[in-house]
């Protein structure tokens, strides 16, 4: 998705960066969702969409802040979602290949927010939190492609 979010200068910049992220994030999901032939997996993906908390977190963040929270992603959706469209022609397990690496985007911007040198404890264990689920969504999107090959 994008290889910088998690080292903006200042704080704002780095929730605005966030919520595009997750917003880009949720347009995958519901290209995958789409796409996959597989319904359990479909259903799956479905539920890693749901993780509503982080968008809703991060949108009170934003509020708390005093920011323009961005309600759609960016021009980066159309990578996110452009490697899902092209994975479908070969295929579940290339699509769920595709999102693995839209996650390790998603885990690495968790990963560095987490030591942002702004974020407050409370932003922080939020941010962990999102991390761990962000690292949970990879390692089932990577083990059940490894199993369809």
């Amino acid at each position: 998705m994008v290889a910088v979010v998690g080292n903006e200068s200042s704080i704002e910049k780095f929730v605005t960066d966030l919520l595009y992220l997750e917003h880009d994030a949720i347009a995958a999901y519901e290209s995958c969702i789409e796409r996959l032939d597989n319904k359990e997996f479909s259903a799956q993906i479905a539920t890693f969409r749901e993780d509503l908390q982080h968008l809703q977190v991060l949108n009170e963040m934003a509020r708390e802040m005093g920011i323009e929270a961005p309600t759609e992603g960016d021009m980066k959706q159309m990578l996110t979602t452009g490697k899902i469209a092209i994975a479908d022609i070969m295929g579940d397990a290339a699509i769920l290949r595709a999102m693995k690496t839209n996650e390790d985007d998603t885990v690495r911007a968790y990963e560095r927010a987490s030591r942002h040198e702004d974020a407050i404890p409370a932003s922080k264990a939020f941010i962990m939190k999102a991390h761990r689920d962000e690292e949970r969504h990879r390692a089932w999107m990577s083990t059940t492609a490894d199993t369809q090959s």
